[in-house]
Order: C-alpha cells, then structure tokens, then sequence
C-alpha cells in the first residue's frame, strides 16, 4: 500500500474522530470498571471501525443486489441487538419470571420481574461466550447455549448495595452444579440420599444424562435473605429467630393448614375469593399417603380412612386468608401442619431438625475463622471443598486441608441464607444449605407483568394490579 492511501485512510472528518474517542473512552471506562485489561487488545476494533477502516466492516452497504441489501440489514441490525443485549442482560437487568409458589403471597406465579444486576454489584460472567436470554439450555435445540472454556473467576464489580436481611434475592441455585436432566426436582444431591448414588448415576432412563453447570449457568431461584453472613439462625416452631431476636412480621408470609368441615365442600369460588391456586388446593380423600397426616392433625378418622362426611383440606394460608377461613360457615377446625421429618440440610448430618424447628446455625462470614469439628463438619463441608475449592478430608479424627492437617478453616466469601414466604412449600436453605454470594444474581425491583395461571385471557388472566408493583419487599 502506498504512502499516500496509508494517509488518506486516516484523514476522516471531525465527527469520525469524536464518535472514536467518544465509544474508545466508554469502552476504556467500561474495561476499568470489570477489572479484565485483556479486553484492552480489541480497542484497535473501534479505531478501526471509525478511522482506518482496513476491515470492511460495511462492505454490504456499496453492494447493487437489493436482496442483498436487505438481508445484510437484517443481520446487522440482529447483530447489534444481540450485542447489545447480552450486555444489557449481564451487567445491568435480567427479565425473570416466578414459576414456583415459594414467596407467596409475596411474589406470586406468574409475575414478570425485573432484576436490578447493578444493586448489589454485577459479576463478570463465568462463561463469558453464552447466548444472551437463555440460561443454560436452547429451547427446542435442547443444547448448551453457552461455550464452557474459557471460565473466568469470580469477580463482583461495585454496586449501589449490598445483601441485607429480608431483602428478596435473585440467586443461581447453590446446589445446581450437577444436574440429573429427565428429574431436577429434587436436586441431584437429595436424589443420591434418598435412592444412592449408583443408582442416580447409572439409571439414565430414570434420572437421565448428568451434567455439570457452572455458577452462572445454573437455574435461578428468588427466596428472601432471612439471614446474613456472621448471622446466628434458629426456627422454633415456624418462628425465624436472628441472633436470638424473633424476626419482623412479613406481611403475606404463609404456612400449610388443614382445614375440616361439618360436611361442607369449599367451592372454587371461594378459593378464587382467598388467592389459592389450584395447584395449592388439596382435599384429603385417600387414606394412603394422607392417613398418617390426617392422624398428626388429630382430625375426625373412621376405621383406617376418611369419614367422608367431615372433609379435610390442605390449603396454604396466610395471616388474612386464615382469619377470613374461621369466619367460613361450616369450617369447624383449623389446624396448621406439623413436620417431624428429618429430610433437612445437611442431609445425613445426624442433625434433629426439621422444616419447623431447625439449627441453631451460623452464616460464613468472609475472613472468619471456623474451628473444625465433627459437629459442624457435615455442615460447612461442603461451602469449604465445593464453593471455595478445597480438597478437605478426614483421616483418623484429623482434618486434612490440601493436604494439611488443620483444626480450622478461614472463610474466602460471605454466605447467606434463604427462605421463601411460603414457607411449607419452598424448597430452600433448610434443605440445600448456604448460598454463596458468588451465587448472587441481583435484586428484582418491579413486577412489570402478571399472569394468573388459573385464569382465561378475557377472565381476569392479566393482574392489572400487579403491574408496575415494588418487588424489592
């Protein structure tokens, strides 16, 4: 190339060169503020795009075909948005959608939310080559939509706040790194305790392929932080104490309740009237598996059933819908549901918890300092090996970190502990342990759509109430 055209590619005019220096000074800022300076090596692309132009990025504009044209439009124009959405998607807001009844009647099924990354800080991506709006798997594809190597490490940026407690939390879901897909609920690790591992591991048509997620390609779970890191936490009788004070009262919180009646059948209508989905409706009608929770709730039983002229009722409940269910005529005994089941985190930990009544237990706080022993162990192995990569054995009552004998262990990050508001039906920290703040996804602060599941479209489907609702509580 001669000297002259060398020249000419750089005389462009004014604007060309304020537009450059315009997006090189966004995309230097941008780089500061993730902390990755090998992102520093594509800044030749914008001069390039703007100035010297030895890349061609334009050539489909100079082209005669019309077809042509407008296809490559198209694409440009699909290109940009896509770009432009993944960012928008990792570092700054996330749509998500409730599909559990877990924080009734707090968020309910249904509701369109968006998550504020920015609140408590966005991470930079552990796989940063994903397709934006699709979390792990391509619908219909049914493919990984994301490329596994390279994996970056954690790294949080700055944000507006931190986790506080009773905050609504958006989370990937801590126990979501192995996945079973033909059965995800419950987790892998709840399926190995309750039918072995070999058999998880080897009955493909029943548990089907296992894979591993990284962090941020798990599922996404929202439940309340009840506790933060260095909290002490204890349940007593469905009551959440925090370092020995009783929590705040959540407006809306729900427990499950067995409802009998002198023979009258509760109608739709009146489910519809008290918010219960159909979903969360049960009347108790066979005495197997229900038998042994009807004798726990001391209800009216005939021989080894029902007497099917006292009906029984398993509803969820909050605080209002409770009082409004006593005034019902023909509603002769409410009685809320008891757990004596030892099904809780950490599974096969010797521990006499339950849903109901559970710990005392302590948060990992970053930069504490835990003394080892075979009390807490089956607690806290599993933040130490698995969510800050550890080999952590014991060999003879001695504890082994990488391979050295230790008596303690210093935390590298914080953790935190969620519940949801209904809480007979959430799936939650009391059965799958701590959530690490890697894990962290952002805080959601506005329902922008709902959606009643139970509902026809032009019979109340759309929750025009909810629209535009503050989420952050």
């Amino acid at each position: 190339m001669s000297a002259d055209k060398q020249t000419s590619r750089f005389q462009q005019p004014l604007k060309q060169w304020i537009k450059c220096s315009v997006w090189s000074l966004i995309y230097i800022l941008f780089i500061v503020w993730v902390g990755n300076f090998w992102w520093l090596i594509l800044l030749p692309l914008i001069f390039d795009a703007f100035i010297s132009h030895y890349v061609p990025w334009t050539w489909w504009k100079k082209t005669k075909n019309k077809a042509l044209l407008g296809i490559m439009g198209w694409v440009d124009a699909i290109v940009f948005a896509l770009v432009a959405v993944y960012f928008i998607n990792t570092y700054l807001f996330q749509n998500y959608q409730i599909p559990s009844s877990s924080l009734e009647k707090s968020l309910l099924v249904g509701d369109f939310l968006f998550v504020s990354k920015a609140s408590y800080g966005p991470r930079v991506p552990n796989t940063p080559l994903s397709f934006p709006l699709v979390q792990h798997t391509f619908p219909l594809l049914n493919c990984k939509s994301f490329i596994e190597k390279p994996q970056w490490e954690y790294h949080r940026l700055k944000g507006f706040d931190s986790v506080k407690r009773d905050d609504i939390v958006v989370f990937n879901f801590p126990a979501g790194d192995t996945v079973t897909l033909k059965v995800t609920n419950p987790d892998y690790y709840t399926s190995c305790y309750g039918y072995g591992r070999d058999m998880v591991n080897s009955r493909k048509d029943i548990f089907g392929d296992i894979v591993y997620r990284p962090v941020d390609r798990r599922e996404n779970f929202v439940k309340r932080c009840v506790a933060i890191a260095g909290d002490w936490l204890q349940i007593k009788d469905n009551q959440i104490y925090v370092n020995g004070q009783k929590q705040a009262k959540i407006p809306g919180i729900q427990f499950n309740y067995y409802v009998q009646t002198d023979g009258t059948r509760l109608t739709a209508d009146l489910f519809d009237k008290l918010n219960i989905s159909v979903d969360d409706r049960s009347l108790l009608t066979d005495p197997q598996p229900n038998q042994q929770l009807a004798e726990q709730a001391q209800y009216q039983i005939v021989d080894s059933g029902f007497d099917p002229k006292f009906p029984i009722y398993r509803l969820p409940l909050n605080e209002e819908t409770y009082d409004k269910l006593k005034k019902i005529t023909g509603v002769t005994k409410i009685k809320i549901e008891q757990s004596k089941v030892f099904d809780v985190f950490p599974l096969g930990g010797h521990k006499t918890w339950t849903r109901d009544n559970y710990g005392p237990i302590w948060m990992p706080k970053k930069g504490a300092t835990l003394a080892l022993n075979s009390y807490n162990f089956p607690i806290y192995e599993r933040a130490i090996r698995v969510y800050e990569n550890n080999k952590l054995e014991v060999k003879d009552g001695v504890y082994y970190l990488n391979g050295k004998p230790t008596k303690t262990y210093t935390f590298k990050m914080d953790y935190y502990w969620m519940m949801g508001d209904n809480r007979h039906n959430s799936a939650d920290s009391r059965y799958w342990g701590f959530v690490p703040e890697d894990h962290i996804v952002g805080r959601p602060v506005m329902v922008w759509l709902s959606l009643d599941k139970d509902k026809g479209w032009f019979s109340g489907k759309i929750r025009w109430n909810r629209f535009f609702k503050n989420a952050e509580r």
